[in-house]
């Protein structure tokens, strides 16, 4: 019996295992998933989880039960792609034929100091928890930062602001509008919804130091009495330790059939993967939709596809709270209600597998 070990249950894990499960997975192989807990969890609704808005139960999805499939949870502490090992925290180790890393992304903190140490994560679901914790046991009145004018901090200081209409909330961007990458129709709409809603925005800001309930913005000292940090992310660090070849991002650089060059048993899958776009849940997922093909192929001694059309993402869309929202649609902006709703109905979609 051959072992496919999965490492991760993210959106590129869960996708492979509900690909593979029941009918592709050949008779002589078996998988093992690993993970710290027992669920995937809703990656790209832990800003809610964050501001209060929802609950933990609703950002957990439980793994697909099969007989060949098996869990196993623990913190990963390294991968030994010379000897087909995975060891772990306790010790304990894991060996395989085949391996898919997907063990997502950290914080990418920018060496500036002080920023780890004193600012609140929501890259995790036991650190949306932490920040949970902490935002909602400030007392009225209180002075909320979050540093980042991406995605995640948008979201998050809108649906705090829901949340906790008491808090004085400001939202650190390093750009002259909010969402800078975005068409300048988006960024104005975003932009004119924190203004209408009463959070600050401060543009063209450098955060050059954090220190405990103080910000440094061009190193002017701000008081702050949490700080949530959403200013960029980076692969994992076990994945960061490996002797391979990466981008400047520091993600793997792999071959066409995704497995790093050298090692066609090993191969990447997510945040950890050098892509031509950046990391998303739908571009996870059309990776490891390839993955399994050429998972299949190698199984049966047949030779995979030379390459693959290039993954076609269908747009991102973004809350600002529970009633309004934000994105592109196969190109298309959309604002208001519409792109609130749009992004509802394909999270059920997703979370009770409808789509």
């Amino acid at each position: 019996m051959k072992k496919l070990v999965v490492l991760g249950g993210g959106y590129g894990g869960m996708r492979i295992l509900n690909r593979l499960l029941p009918n592709q997975l050949p008779e002589d192989i078996e998988i093992v998933l690993v993970d710290r807990v027992p669920y995937h969890s809703l990656k790209t609704e832990f800003y809610a989880l964050a501001a209060g808005t929802i609950s933990d139960h609703h950002v957990r999805v439980t793994f697909p039960e099969h007989h060949k499939l098996s869990v196993k949870y623990g913190e990963v502490t390294k991968i030994d792609i010379e000897n087909n090992t995975i060891h772990f925290e306790d010790y304990s180790t894991l060996s395989f034929d085949d391996l898919v890393i997907g063990l997502g992304c950290e914080d990418k903190y920018h060496n500036i100091p002080g920023a780890q140490e004193h600012t609140f994560s929501i890259q995790s679901i036991n650190n949306s928890r932490k920040a949970y914790q902490a935002l909602n046991d400030l007392a009225a009145n209180k002075v909320v930062a979050i540093v980042g004018g991406g995605l995640s901090g948008v979201e998050i200081a809108s649906e705090l602001r829901e949340s906790r209409p008491d808090l004085t909330i400001k939202l650190f961007d390093r750009g002259n509008i909010i969402l800078s990458s975005f068409p300048e129709r988006l960024s104005q709409y975003v932009q004119n919804w924190f203004e209408t809603h009463g959070v600050e925005v401060v543009n063209s800001s450098n955060i050059t130091r954090v220190e405990e309930n103080t910000l440094y913005n061009h190193d002017e000292p701000i008081h702050c009495d949490t700080i949530v940090w959403t200013a960029g992310i980076q692969p994992n660090k076990i994945v960061r330790d490996l002797e391979v070849e990466k981008d400047n991002q520091g993600r793997v650089v792999l071959t066409k059939q995704h497995n790093i060059p050298g090692y066609d048993h090993i191969y990447v899958v997510g945040d950890c993967a050098s892509l031509p776009h950046a990391p998303s849940a739908q571009l996870a997922e059309g990776q490891a939709e390839q993955i399994v093909q050429v998972l299949v192929k190698r199984w049966n001694n047949e030779t995979p596809p030379e390459s693959f059309p290039q993954i076609k993402l269908k747009g991102v869309l973004g809350s600002l709270g529970k009633k309004h929202g934000f994105g592109l649609v196969n190109d298309r902006p959309l604002t208001g209600r519409v792109a609130r709703l749009l992004k509802s109905g394909i999270l059920w979609m997703y979370k009770y597998h409808k789509g």
